[in-house]
């Protein structure tokens, strides 16, 4: 696992501080060149507050609705180097493993700005807990989103409980609750599995519950819409 961000984040701020005054060297010495230097700089961090957090996936969504990415702009390159001994995410996501859903891209977010999880119907197995509680222990994030979305296959199979091959039916069990819960309706039972997995992980993580009433952690639920490709919160 990468190192505690709290470890090195004098040395990364110097870092991001050297790399900072070398690009506007750059750009002072060749006018022309103030933008390219500043689309190459790493992007910042979002605000380290539980508010800021999900404002800022929000924010990022609603650039992602209006065809607007700004990831692209920064150099990926030094975003790689960046990060290679450590990461700060700002926010973590557990998402469904759907390839529609592309996390990253639905909140307009780049490399180390976001960790997430993902598993077919985005349920709140162990591992997938575990996972968080890192994300919010180690890396100390400041949201959990529980991302669900519409025309949800996994959901779609629970309901129907057929007979299927190797363990895909494991994935019926963690979403019956919400599957009973909907009276027969897909995209209602997306929205009710998306608010009881929020709920699972307040509830049965010890270290979420802790960051929670600490007000250092917000965990929050959303379904993302195919089509338009925006997030609510649910």
């Amino acid at each position: 696992m990468p190192d505690d961000p709290d470890v090195k984040g004098g040395a990364n701020r110097r870092q991001f501080l050297r790399m900072t005054l070398a690009g506007l060297a750059v750009a002072v010495a060749h006018p022309s060149g103030i933008a390219a230097a500043a689309a190459r700089l790493p992007a910042t961090r979002a605000p380290r507050s539980t508010d800021g957090a999900l404002e800022e996936l929000l924010a990022g969504n609603a650039r992602y609705v209006a065809n607007r990415l700004t990831f692209g702009q920064h150099d990926l390159r030094a975003l790689r180097s960046q990060t290679v001994e450590t990461q700060t995410p700002f926010a973590a996501v557990l998402g469904c493993a759907d390839s529609r859903v592309p996390v990253e891209l639905v909140f307009d977010q780049s490399i180390g700005q976001l960790f997430v999880t993902r598993v077919a119907g985005n349920f709140a197995a162990p591992d997938i807990i575990a996972s968080l509680e890192y994300g919010v222990a180690v890396l100390k994030v400041r949201a959990i989103l529980v991302l669900g979305h519409a025309h949800c296959g996994a959901v779609k199979a629970a309901m129907k409980a057929e007979t299927v091959p190797g363990q895909i039916s494991s994935l019926y069990a963690p979403l019956r609750q919400a599957v009973q819960q909907s009276g027969g309706d897909v995209e209602k039972a997306v929205t009710i599995n998306a608010r009881l997995q929020a709920d699972l992980l307040r509830s049965s993580s010890t270290v979420v519950h802790e960051a929670i009433a600490a007000r250092t952690l917000a965990v929050a639920a959303g379904v993302y819409d195919l089509a338009s490709g925006k997030v609510s919160i649910v």
